[in-house]
């Protein structure tokens, strides 16, 4: 099995021995994942573990092993609380591309594409079962959060299917969907991660806090990132773009087109189709330099601020330390 890599936002953690201790818990993380994708059954036992396979930048198991930094550190339960959020990620991940007709997912064709919509989804549905029997060796407490955590998945794919209602912000809709479709595992990631290394009880509000913020950030960035130049992402330009998939840039846009006549004028070029690349190129081309994709990478950087400002309540340490560069990490990425 090859060494799963730390995920870039931990490059700039000064603190070695912390590191490796986190490195060292990813690579039981991974034996564990592959362990519990492991199925009898001829179908599953290669449709659950594709995207397993496929590798990952493992941003919830880091968190999940950073937090029990803040405890006596990585027991067996921390693994499997660690395990039990990559999975329940995996899960959504299988039934995200159904829903948006996604043809690649890190780098492989995803698993509609292979095997079609019913077995992605009844894969998506046995990584949860298998997230649901390692969580239920947790206890209540992680049983609670585990079902709570996934409520909030299934609310905010489902107001983000159905758009805001008449009279609803749309912006703040927006921001609400992706404080439930990404936040709320993020926060439960590092939640588990305290709870169960035996961190004090009162750390864990200030961290679920921080994580469903982080995950708002993550996200505002990723609609950053889909109308900035090409970089190390591989992601090409405008994929949510010419889809139509709701981002801030463009949100944002709208709002401002119903006063200034040139982001109408923008407006109706998004709207007019983009299916042919260099009118999507020059789309993209636009609405980078327009100043909604500057006031865009200013509120995710609002939002990375404030969970930094979540933290508040933990004591200084190279595990804080760790979680302020991640924060800051998160909107200074490419990818």
């Amino acid at each position: 099995m090859s060494r799963p890599a730390l995920p870039k936002q931990m490059r700039k953690v000064a603190d070695k021995a912390l590191l490796q201790r986190i490195q060292d818990g990813l690579e039981l993380v991974e034996i564990a994942l592959k362990k519990a994708t492991e199925h009898t059954d001829p179908i599953a036992k290669v449709t659950a573990r594709h995207l397993v396979d496929a590798g990952g930048k493992r941003i919830r198991p880091v968190l999940v092993l950073l937090a029990s930094e803040l405890g006596s550190t990585h027991n067996q339960d921390v693994i499997d609380a660690a395990v039990v959020v990559e999975l329940t990620h995996l899960a959504t991940l299988y039934h995200d591309d159904v829903m948006d007709e996604a043809p690649t997912r890190r780098g492989v064709a995803t698993a509609h594409n292979i095997w079609g919509n019913s077995v992605a989804i009844l894969t998506g549905d046995l990584l949860f079962a298998r997230a649901s029997q390692v969580v239920s060796r947790l206890g209540e407490r992680a049983l609670t959060l585990q079902a709570d955590t996934f409520e909030r998945l299934c609310l905010g794919q489902l107001h983000e299917t159905v758009g805001p209602q008449p009279g609803e912000d749309a912006v703040a809709h927006y921001i609400r969907v992706l404080a439930d479709k990404t936040g709320s595992l993020i926060a439960a990631s590092a939640e588990l991660g305290a709870m169960f290394s035996d961190a004090p009880h009162e750390y864990l509000e200030p961290l679920r806090k921080y994580g469903e913020k982080i995950g708002v950030a993550f996200q505002l960035i990723d609609d950053v990132i889909d109308i900035a130049e090409a970089g190390e992402s591989g992601k090409t330009p405008g994929t949510d773009l010419r889809a139509g998939v709701p981002t801030l840039p463009v949100l944002l846009l709208r709002e401002q087109a119903k006063t200034d006549p040139s982001a109408a004028e923008l407006v109706a070029i998004i709207d007019s189709g983009l299916e042919e690349d260099a009118k999507l190129n020059e789309a993209v081309r636009l609405l980078r330099e327009h100043p909604v994709a500057e006031a865009a990478y200013q509120e995710a950087r609002r939002w990375a601020l404030e969970a930094v400002e979540d933290l508040a309540p933990l004591p200084e340490s190279p595990v804080k330390d760790a979680l302020r560069n991640f924060a800051e990490a998160v909107v200074d990425r490419s990818n």
